[in-house]
């Protein structure tokens, strides 16, 4: 005869697997802007893309926590978010790897066999990936033929690490933003070219369509001198812009107000400093306050024009407002290497060139971890009363 003793194991395994379909699935909220245009857009929708960063996967060095439950978790959760908020592309904005840079060529290819064993449903759909500091390193360790062999194995990149392309009408410009912290380095004279390039393109494409003529004028012009070539777009009427590394910020953020754990503080430096709530992981090459230096960021601004820039690095989500208007949005580390509370975002660009983003959590290592812990607790307890009544009660 079956006894309730007998079915409880049973009740609390389904009630795990239950826990861990419903954890797995991510709960998204639109982040409120203060100066929102018409909300009409969303219902104009043209490009949903999910952006994700630092994942933070070490490949063969994985320990047993993430190749058993880390990485199970994070497959789920690439699953769960594909199949709730259907996208039309994934972008990685950098740091793919933990510690990518200290890798040699076999240990970087399982990094991107466990990254493709992750995506699940997400390899059907196009997929762009830039290029963090833990990827290729600091500049003092930033070698040209590194960062080629690893673009070469990345969809949509040269071979200094940046990318163009356009999805429904929308262009997109990625850059590698660690070269751009770097002196006098081939890398990172490439990425000035790239800029110089697409801005020239853009303002050909904007007068062609004013029926006027663009010359070439690119010169020995560069981020490091402030003598750049005239501009006459209009702030925000670029390309959507893809960096590792966040802009630098000339007036204070509001992150971190609703941010409760990691937020963002000023220091007496003038930067931002991180409370640091994460685990093994560590700080990587650069310190999570880094920004682009401001030369390079008003370089940016004015050639490119951006109609807005997703950045990542920090761990932190963070909306921000520049002083000519341009939005940044820091997209959130998606670990539990990085922060017990990951997350990512989701951006909807509409036909009238509205940007909606929505702010998407997942669930806390810390909360899994009790829900593992607390039915384990109760099996042990059921076993133990059942032997206890067995010793009582033998069977004779």
């Amino acid at each position: 005869m079956v006894t309730w003793k007998s079915i409880v194991p049973l009740l609390f395994l389904a009630a795990l697997v239950i826990f861990e379909e419903r954890v797995s699935v991510p709960s998204c909220v639109i982040v409120p802007r203060d100066d929102d245009v018409e909300e009409s857009g969303i219902e104009s929708e043209e490009l949903k893309v999910m952006m994700v960063s630092n994942l933070l996967l070490m490949g063969s060095e994985a320990r047993y926590l993430n190749v058993y439950f880390r990485d199970s978790y994070t497959t789920k959760f690439f699953r769960k978010s594909f199949e709730r908020l259907k996208p039309d592309m994934l972008v990685v904005l950098g740091d793919i790897s933990a510690r990518g840079s200290e890798f040699t060529s076999g240990k970087w290819l399982s990094v991107l066999q466990q990254f493709q064993r992750i995506l699940g449903p997400f390899l059907g759909l196009p997929l762009h990936v830039i290029l963090g500091d833990r990827d290729i390193g600091e500049c003092r360790k930033l070698n040209a033929r590194s960062v080629e062999w690893i673009t070469r194995n990345l969809p949509g990149l040269d071979s200094s690490g940046s990318g163009t392309f356009e999805m429904s009408n929308i262009s997109f410009v990625s850059l590698n933003a660690v070269a751009m912290l770097c002196g006098n380095n081939d890398l990172r004279f490439s990425i000035e070219k790239v800029i110089e390039r697409e801005s020239l393109d853009l303002q050909a494409y904007t007068k062609e369509k004013e029926g006027k003529v663009v010359h070439d004028t690119i010169g020995d012009n560069n981020f490091l001198n402030f003598k750049w070539r005239e501009n006459l777009m209009q702030s925000g009427s670029g390309p959507v812009l893809l960096l590792h590394f966040p802009l630098h910020r000339t007036r204070s953020s509001k992150c971190g107000k609703d941010v409760p754990k990691g937020s963002l503080f000023p220091s007496p430096h003038g930067h931002p400093k991180i409370q640091d709530n994460r685990g093994h992981a560590g700080p990587g090459p650069y310190e999570l306050f880094q920004t682009l230096p401001p030369n390079a960021t008003e370089y940016i601004f004015q050639a490119l024009k951006p109609r807005i820039v997703f950045s990542a690095h920090s761990h932190e989500f963070c909306d921000h407002i520049h002083r000519d208007g341009i939005r940044e949005v820091t997209v959130p580390a998606m670990t539990w290497d990085a922060r017990d509370d990951p997350g990512f975002i989701v951006a909807s660009f509409a036909r009238n060139r509205a940007v909606t983003v929505s702010q998407c959590s997942l669930a806390r290592e810390s909360r899994v971890l009790m829900a593992y812990g607390s039915v384990l607790i109760l099996l042990i307890s059921t076993a133990l009363i059942a032997s206890r009544h067995l010793l009582m009660n033998p069977v004779r």
